[in-house]
């Protein structure tokens, strides 16, 4: 748990909240209550500290970002040499021998032929960032009419305006209807729990829902697709595990019909699914990958997106002197994002931290499993280090009852995620057998407590 200086009480009685606008929050219900419990002061090790002195553990690794728990020492010692050294270097025209050796060190873990690595500043630029990718690939190969792009229903691609086009869930996308990439069609998602109920890692029913893909492609033309997008896991919408072969199914379709499939791996990069990338985990290689959260920790914001060789190839012609992509960010590999990152990856690698994440994962999955037949779970599913349970929403209220677990999660000391009547569990790394055994058990009497 985290030490005592990290525990001293602040006063936030004085705290105005009115001017910040919180980002997908009840910011008129947060404001209200003035919740203490949810105002942190630190964070340590597996654990964030509140204002009030009260220790939450962190049942989702910040938001699925701080895997190797808070305040890494060698992180922290990474990111302050950094900022004296260099605080700031463009990335237009400049560069840096850091991030190169980190773009070399990250196309060294992904698979295939994935080896070209851009740098965004978050997982939302990174989505953005591929689609434009895959639209110029095609453009420069001569084949211009490749414009439409397939997401997934219920996916969560970031709010980025093609991501919010290609994303899957209706309350991100219906205010901005308006702004949203013209010609998007959405394969179905593969949560079914009258098929595939309390799946234990991959569901063994629904790999031919790959095939709507087929279907799309009939309706639209292949000659119309520019891309095919989804994430291995789906993370945000809870913990939606591809059932076994459905990844490789679109990844065969999208070869026969020239389509580039895109993977978003920003929550599922960099370990959590018990391998370097969802990619490996799961069997299938895509033509893009995009990145975030994991890839430093959550330190500094950083995204990036990994593309396949052919893809950089095709678009290294014209002149040596002329701008091949008109693309980037003034912040795309920040010194101090490099520096975490490199530090991150020393970590993953010399603790073996995937396998780690695999061995948290079974006795995060044993756990949740235990909480078939508490009051209103209806579905539960689990793969490596990530988990979700379902509750049965209050009548014409949807959505408050994981309000209300989550709220009484917070009493009992842990922090997790809710999104909709669904809870999502994602412990990071570095939790004990003692640590996710509590989780469950806190689990047990918040679902036992809002029944």
């Amino acid at each position: 748990m985290t030490d005592t200086a990290h525990a001293a009480m602040i006063d936030t009685a004085d705290l105005n909240l009115d001017p910040y606008w919180m980002p997908f929050t009840h910011n008129r219900y947060f404001k209200q209550q003035r919740p203490a419990n949810r105002m942190i002061a630190s964070a340590r090790g597996a654990y964030y500290t509140t204002v009030e002195g009260q220790q939450l553990f962190d049942g989702l690794s910040g938001l699925w970002c701080s895997g190797l728990g808070h305040g890494h020492p060698k992180i922290v010692e990474a990111v302050q040499r950094q900022v004296a050294e260099a605080d700031y270097v463009p990335a237009f025209q400049l560069g840096s021998p850091a991030t190169f050796r980190l773009a070399d060190r990250i196309a060294s873990l992904a698979p295939g032929s994935l080896d070209r690595v851009f740098f965004t500043n978050s997982g939302s630029e990174a989505v953005d960032t591929a689609m434009k990718m895959a639209l110029g690939y095609h453009r420069l190969r001569g084949e211009s009419s490749r414009t439409r792009f397939i997401g997934r229903e219920k996916a969560y691609h970031g709010v980025g305006l093609g991501g919010v086009s290609v994303g899957g869930m209706v309350a991100n996308r219906k205010m901005f209807a308006p702004l949203m990439v013209p010609g998007v069609d959405h394969l179905p998602h593969t949560h079914n729990p009258a098929e595939a109920g309390f799946s234990k890692g991959q569901p063994a029913w629904g790999a031919h829902l790959a095939d709507e893909l087929e279907r799309i492609v009939a309706l639209h033309d292949a000659s119309t697709i520019a891309a095919v997008i989804v994430e291995p896991m789906q993370g945000s919408v809870g913990v939606v595990i591809p059932p076994v072969g459905y990844l490789q199914r679109l990844r065969d379709i999208c070869s026969k019909h020239g389509i580039l499939l895109i993977f978003d791996e920003v929550i599922c990069g960099f370990g959590r699914m018990g391998d370097w990338f969802g990619a490996q985990a799961f069997g299938a290689t895509p033509d893009l990958i995009t990145f975030a959260k994991g890839v430093n920790n959550g330190t500094v914001p950083m995204g990036g997106v990994i593309a396949d060789q052919k893809i950089y190839d095709t678009y290294m012609q014209g002149p040596e002197y002329a701008v091949e992509l008109f693309h980037g960010y003034t912040y795309s590999g920040h010194p101090l994002a490099v520096a975490a990152a490199h530090a991150t990856l020393d970590i993953l690698v010399d603790e073996g931290i995937p396998q780690r994440f695999a061995e948290v994962g079974k006795r995060l999955e044993a756990g949740v499993h235990s909480l078939r037949g508490e009051p209103n779970v209806t579905d539960i599913r689990n793969f490596s280090a990530a988990a979700a349970f379902d509750l049965t929403p209050i009548e014409g209220k949807p959505g408050l009852r994981a309000i209300r677990l989550f709220e009484d999660a917070l009493k009992r000391g842990f922090l997790i995620r809710f999104t909709g009547d669904t809870i999502a569990l994602a412990p990071p790394a570095i939790s004990t057998d003692d640590e996710i055994d509590a989780l469950i058990e806190a689990m047990r009497a918040s679902i036992r407590a809002v029944a």
